[in-house]
């Protein structure tokens, strides 16, 4: 008897030391503010812009002439206005890509703006674009990748092309200097883009969890390094739509290479770290270099109105947020065609999602919203209470017909926002009912469109 007694107290040590782990893996602050953003804007600007035959891998051995850079009209509050009637309210901004061009007058080397004829070679990208951020009430990020750089004859992950340990040093300090450079000259960031992971020392990296730690500690990092509390991932391709499920936690951050490979692109809603997805694609669609870089005559690759809702209801609406790629022209502006359909996609946006025909929300199993008289619902958007983790396993969605209830879907994942599309739906009202939760299901606001 005594020894079955110690049996069970030790397997209920064990469930509650179990749950009581499992519990723990919660959002951090940032994280939580980072998904109520829910909508983000990337802006490209390099070399190619002024010599599009350029291609870093093909002609590494050939860099544009920093003499090519020379935005005449270049405003960054353009910019800015252009993404945030696109509903974006964060923006990061491509300060070098791969060419290994800097838009900021880096200290490092003098293959950026400050050799360009640009502003007399006084000028600074990213101290215009941050302030036009803070002018317009825009979170600013900054694309930082480490991992390719042709100037400096660099690929993924990371690496000299030599392969020679006194080069790779000298790229060492190099990114060091960059880094320090960008997070401790323009204020705190919001978001902070490792384009290809992060490299680890013990592959030939840098030491970059510490620089972020002590720099900016408060910053979302995407494929930040292994063991930063404020990472997220990527979902697995460039073309806004996040898997389902797509859960926050995950198994694994960035791989031991800093390859961005994730142990399961869904996630795990028992994975280790809280690491949520975002998803990034191009406003231009199989255009140039990816859609990423602006390039003459290609204004009929912009996405239509439509497509755009598919991509928003496929990552904002799958748990992630939206990462859209936004080009930037030989003037140094969004094109005229791009601020118009962003500026359509905003307004259909504010247009679908406007008025709500009922909501709900609180704790429980079971939520019910009746409306008085029948309605054309399109859209059932549920959110979770991700303060609390994600605790809601697996629902179903109900809609009242007559005095019936008739099940009509049936998902797992909700977590920040989950939009299930119930197009031109006439029904009396809607029902959710949780049929496998660990723990209280939370439930911030259901809302009926």
């Amino acid at each position: 008897m005594y020894s079955k007694l110690l049996f069970f107290l030790a397997v209920a040590v064990i469930l509650i030391s179990c749950n009581s782990s499992q519990k723990q893996i919660l959002p951090a602050k940032s994280h939580l503010e980072w998904s109520d953003a829910e909508i983000g804007a990337l802006f490209h600007l390099d070399v190619q812009v002024f010599e599009p035959e350029y291609k870093w891998r093909e002609t590494r051995d050939h860099q544009p002439n920093p003499s090519v850079f020379n935005p005449k009209q270049l405003d960054t509050d353009q910019w800015i206005k252009a993404a945030k009637s696109a509903g974006a309210t964060y923006a990061v901004l491509v300060a070098k890509h791969c060419s290994g061009f800097s838009l900021w007058p880096t200290k490092a080397h003098e293959y950026s703006v400050k050799s360009s004829p640009w502003k007399n070679g006084e000028g600074d990208v990213v101290k215009d674009f941050i302030a036009s951020c803070k002018k317009y009430g825009v979170k600013p990020g900054i694309y930082a990748s480490a991992s390719a750089n042709a100037y400096c004859h660099v690929d993924n992950p990371g690496l000299v092309l030599s392969g020679d340990s006194d080069e790779q040093k000298k790229y060492n300090e190099i990114v060091k200097t960059q880094l320090t450079e960008l997070w401790t000259q323009y204020g705190d960031l919001f978001e902070i883009w490792f384009d290809g992971g992060v490299l680890p020392p013990d592959k030939g990296g840098i030491e970059m969890l510490s620089l972020l730690e002590k720099y900016q500690p408060n910053a979302i990092a995407f494929q930040g390094p292994y063991g930063f509390t404020n990472n997220i991932r990527w979902v697995g391709n460039e073309n806004g739509v996040a898997p389902y499920p797509c859960w926050a936690r995950a198994d694994s951050t960035t791989s031991a290479t800093g390859l961005i490979q994730i142990k399961g692109l869904n996630g795990n809603p028992d994975g280790a770290f809280w690491c949520p997805g975002e998803a990034d694609f191009p406003l231009r669609e199989h255009a140039f270099q990816g859609g990423w870089f602006w390039h003459e005559g290609e204004d009929s690759t912009l996405r239509s109105v439509n497509d755009l809702m598919e991509r928003y209801i496929q990552s904002v609406g799958r748990n992630t947020n939206m990462l859209l790629g936004i080009v930037v022209d030989d003037r140094g502006l969004v094109p005229d065609a791009d601020v118009t359909r962003l500026a359509e996609f905003g307004n259909e946006l504010k247009s679908q999602f406007a008025e709500s025909l009922g909501r709900t929300g609180g704790k429980g199993n079971i939520f019910t919203v009746n409306f008085p008289s029948p309605q054309k619902i399109n859209y059932v958007v549920i959110e979770e209470d991700i303060s609390k983790g994600e605790r809601i396993r697996d629902y179903k969605l109900f809609v009242k017909q007559e005095e019936n209830w008739k099940q009509i879907s049936e998902g797992s994942c909700i977590g920040h926002k989950r939009i299930e599309k119930t197009p031109n739906l006439i029904t009396t009202g809607i029902k959710i009912e949780i049929t496998r939760a660990f723990g209280t299901p939370l439930i911030k606001e259901i809302n009926c469109y």
